[in-house]
């Protein structure tokens, strides 16, 4: 699992808490996939860069080595589909929680899963078309994409 520094795990609890308002952690069968999206890309060139709703492309040009992608995946999915260009990413995935706040969170203190927040390093490959996707593990079994063109 990765471990996620705490001024990002704020930074995904205020996106997300836009979300899901008044989301509570009560017990029910896993969600359904609700949204995925990509967060942030991460590079030494650019250091952090917030991806936008309906954001197509980067606005800082990424290319060079060591560069992330954070993906938000909401709901529980069954296997997700990622590459850059069509060539497969790995990543990881940590579970992001929810408060009865609102808020949302890493799992430390135990509440409820609501979802993932996924790291994947390109390992050198310098810029391309980024896709996710992935199918709910439950009813209606939707699929979700995102894709965001680095560069």
């Amino acid at each position: 699992m990765v471990r996620m520094n705490k001024q990002l795990m704020a930074a995904v609890g205020c996106t997300l808490g836009l979300w899901l308002p008044g989301q509570a952690a009560d017990a029910a069968s896993a969600p359904p996939l609700s949204e995925v999206k990509v967060l942030k890309v991460e590079s030494p060139a650019c250091g952090f860069e917030d991806i936008a709703q309906g954001q197509e492309q980067t606005r800082c040009d990424h290319s060079g080595p060591n560069i992330k992608v954070y993906v938000l995946e909401v709901g529980y999915g069954r296997q997700p589909h990622v590459t850059l260009d069509g060539f497969e990413v790995d990543g990881t995935r940590s579970p992001v929680c929810a408060y009865s706040n609102g808020n949302l969170n890493d799992c430390s203190v135990r509440t409820k899963v609501v979802g993932y927040l996924y790291v994947f390093d390109l390992k050198g490959k310098q810029e391309g078309t980024f896709s996710f996707s992935n199918i709910s593990i439950n009813a209606p079994g939707n699929r979700m994409s995102t894709q965001l063109y680095i560069k």
